[in-house]
């Protein structure tokens, strides 16, 4: 996408426009159809000369260009105008509903998103999106973690673009400080990391000296998810063992719509004994589809002693307001607030993850 520094007012305008819709049809869990409809429409905007969407919107021929239907071009030609499009308009009339009852004292206690993808790996927006994002929902920081290596269908991160990665992360993170010196926004980090894949042997999917340099590593079995308990709770323990493990991701790996898929089976007491004696968090995965771990589990982690982290795993920046889910089922099964470790200043936490 054409930078914003170089577009036009009327160019900002429509962009804003259209990703404001995408981010809260994302929010809502429309269709993804639907959303990329809004977002590529955003990409043509930006990458477009200013003279000639002007022209465009004042001959009725934006149409023409590719990725640009109906009502994207109605929503562009109204935010070119000065209007506040009727369509943004009516998602606005709901976009301050709660997505979820319950949790909201742990919802403000929250600082952080320790789950977050983006277009380097399965996400499907920038990296500098979803931050910016995160840091207008009130975080201090977001941990990108995209996937591993051997995740090949989700793009998973070789270990030289994850170095490419960690240099971008970098040059972000100076503009951010820039701007909290200017005064034109509170602080904000993105913190580096990974979802890395949990082998069958229960070793993790990348180098121990690319760990090494991670702020944030999460670990998640992506495949083999119906290996009998015998083997998957020995893989487990192995993975919790590894000293760059921080957050356990989905534990049980459940999809609870659609047709679904059931919870791969291992012993909780001793996968969670386990996470409480080396200090790694438990995930309360908060994506709707997931809400894992389900309820009897995360009472069971709560009761071991384990400690949190109550994350989004979102792949889209309208994602990054799915935590309440998590909070809410937190809090119904006791999840205490100082064993969350995204309630931690970044410092403390940054302290915890440290090999």
């Amino acid at each position: 996408m054409g930078s914003v520094f170089g577009m036009g007012a009327d160019a900002r305008r429509a962009v804003d426009a259209l990703n404001r819709i995408g981010y809260l049809l994302e929010r809502m869990r429309e269709p993804t159809y639907r959303v990329k409809a809004f977002r590529r429409a955003a990409t043509v905007v930006a990458d477009l000369p200013s003279e000639e969407l002007i022209r465009r919107v004042k001959d009725g021929t934006l149409k023409e260009l590719p990725g640009i239907g109906e009502v994207t071009a109605t929503v562009i030609a109204e935010a070119v105008n000065g209007q506040l499009p009727a369509y943004l308009a009516k998602l606005e009339q709901t976009a301050d509903e709660p997505l979820a009852t319950g949790g909201e004292s742990l919802r403000a206690a929250l600082r952080g998103d320790l789950h977050t993808h983006s277009d380097w790996s399965d996400g499907g927006s920038p990296i500098e999106e979803m931050a910016r994002t995160a840091r207008d929902l009130g975080h201090d920081y977001i941990a990108l973690t995209d996937h591993s290596p051997r995740l090949t269908v989700a793009n998973g991160l070789t270990p030289e673009r994850l170095g490419e990665q960690l240099r971008i992360v970098r040059d972000l993170n100076e503009r951010f400080a820039a701007e909290t010196a200017a005064g034109a926004a509170p602080p904000f980090r993105i913190l580096t990391g990974i979802e890395v894949d949990i082998l069958d042997d229960g070793a993790l999917d990348q180098t121990p000296e690319l760990l090494g340099e991670l702020d944030v590593v999460v670990g998640s079995v992506h495949s083999k998810l119906r290996m009998p308990s015998h083997e998957m709770t020995p893989r487990m323990v192995a993975a919790i063992a590894n000293p760059h493990l921080d957050v356990l991701g989905h534990c049980t790996g459940r999809l609870v719509v659609g047709r679904g898929r059931a919870e791969s089976e291992f012993d909780a007491e001793i996968v969670f004994e386990a996470c409480r004696q080396f200090g790694v968090a438990v995930e309360v995965n908060s994506r709707p589809e997931r809400l894992d771990p389900p309820r009897r589990l995360l009472s069971l982690a709560v009761e071991t002693g384990c400690l949190f982290s109550i994350d989004t795993d979102a792949h889209a920046p309208g994602q990054l307001d799915w935590q309440v889910y998590g909070c809410a089922r937190a809090q119904e099964c006791g999840v205490p607030t100082e064993r969350i470790v995204n309630t931690w200043p970044a410092e403390r936490l940054l302290a915890w993850t440290a090999p």
